[in-house]
C-alpha cells in the first residue's frame, strides 16, 4: 500500500512538474529597479522607473500623459535620466519651462512611433530594408534603426545615435525600448 501511494505521489509530482515546465513563463522585465507589468500602460509603468524620472517630468510638462495612457499602440524609445543629463548644460531646464512646451512636445513625440514594434518586428523591418528601417515618428520626423551585432541602434535626423539597452518592455498599449541617448528632430 505504501509503495503504491509513493508511486502515485511521484506520478502526480512528475505530472505537475511537466505541466509547469510546459507553461510559458511571464517575462518580468525590470527597468529602473521596478517591474514593468504588461497589464499597465506606458505612463503607469514609467512612473515607477527610477531611471526615467526626467522623462516622466518632461511628459507631464508637455501635457502628453493622457496621450500615452491612451489605447495606442505606441512604440516608445525611452531615454534614461543619464541620456537627458548628457545633453548640453541647461537644456533640460529650458525644455521644462512652460514657454518651451512646443519644443519639448516635438522632442518627446519624436521618440514615439505609432504601432507596436517589438525587437522581432524591428529586426524583420531592418532585414527587409537591407540593413536599415525608417520609422515615422508621431512628431512627423524619421528615425533610422540598424542592427549592430546583437544591438539595435536608432539614429535621429541630426545624426545622433542611441543604443537600445533594454528591448521589449511590453505595455498594455504598446512597447518601450530603453535608449541611452535623447534623439533629436530637425
Amino acid at each position: 500500500m505504501t509503495l503504491r501511494f509513493n508511486a502515485r505521489l511521484a506520478t502526480i509530482a512528475f505530472t505537475a512538474a511537466m505541466a509547469a515546465a510546459a507553461m510559458p513563463a511571464a517575462a518580468q522585465v525590470m527597468v529602473g529597479g521596478a517591474p514593468m507589468l504588461a497589464s499597465k500602460d506606458i505612463i503607469d509603468n514609467a512612473v515607477n522607473s527610477k531611471d526615467h524620472t526626467t522623462l516622466v517630468a518632461a511628459v507631464k510638462a508637455a501635457g502628453l500623459v493622457e496621450t500615452l495612457k491612451g489605447p495606442g499602440p505606441f512604440t516608445v524609445f525611452a531615454p534614461t535620466n543619464a541620456a537627458f543629463a548628457a545633453l548640453p548644460a541647461g537644456t533640460v531646464d529650458t525644455l521644462l519651462k512652460p514657454e518651451s512646451k512646443p519644443t519639448l512636445t516635438k522632442v518627446l513625440t519624436y521618440h514615439v512611433v505609432a504601432g507596436k514594434y517589438d525587437a522581432a518586428a524591428l529586426s524583420k523591418m531592418i532585414a527587409d530594408g537591407k540593413g536599415m528601417a525608417n520609422l515615422k515618428t508621431v512628431a512627423g520626423g524619421t528615425l533610422t534603426a540598424k542592427a549592430s551585432g546583437n544591438a539595435v541602434m536608432v539614429t535621429d535626423e541630426k545624426g545622433g545615435t542611441a543604443t537600445v539597452t533594454i528591448a521589449d518592455v511590453y505595455q498594455s498599449n504598446g512597447v518601450i525600448h530603453v535608449v541611452d541617448k535623447v534623439l533629436l528632430p530637425n
